[in-house]
């Protein structure tokens, strides 16, 4: 069965990662400028997860759902994040895209098969199906536009997926 506080928690930790992910691509775009080599594909994954973030922002105050306690951190660790990634190059960038993506699917992957399971939150689950439909296909436009060829990218792509496991778990619980 999924509780109320499991559902809190998945929504928490959406938004926050709803959140991380504008703060990415702001960080991106910075570095990159609007004539970027990658620029107008980032700007409009940004858009998209700006509506999905306010989805999730008008969920958590219908529902009386508080945000994670580490908002100002993962303002500047996504911001930040971003703009190194920019910084090494437009394949780093869309490395770092990729890498966050195939995180998030599988996160959003897990979620939908607990609400499917349990029958809880149809809404919810709805969001997170259509979202993760969006997470996939920047994934795929990142790997289009050349992030396996990012330098290092194994170590590169590896550290990013670790930092946003790390960052999911810990978003669920403060």
């Amino acid at each position: 069965m999924t509780s109320k506080n499991d559902i809190d928690r998945m929504i928490r930790v959406d938004q926050a990662g709803e959140f991380g992910a504008t703060r990415i691509y702001e960080g991106q775009l910075a570095v990159m400028g609007d004539r970027g080599p990658h620029s107008g594909e980032i700007r409009a994954m940004a858009r998209q997860e700006e509506g999905h973030r306010a989805e999730f922002d008008a969920l958590m105050a219908e529902r009386g759902v508080r945000p994670t306690a580490l908002q100002p951190f993962w303002n500047v660790a996504g911001y930040a994040l971003g703009a190194a990634t920019a910084l090494i190059g437009p394949e780093a960038a869309m490395a770092c895209t990729a890498a966050v993506e195939e995180e998030i699917d599988k996160h959003y992957s897990d979620q939908l098969d607990r609400l499917e399971e349990s029958g809880a939150d149809p809404r919810l689950a709805d969001m997170i199906e259509r979202f993760r439909e969006d997470e996939r296909e920047h994934r795929d436009a990142a790997l289009a536009a050349g992030a396996e060829k990012a330098p290092a990218y194994p170590l590169l792509s590896g550290v990013i997926r670790l930092g946003c496991k790390a960052a999911i778990r810990i978003s669920e619980r403060i």
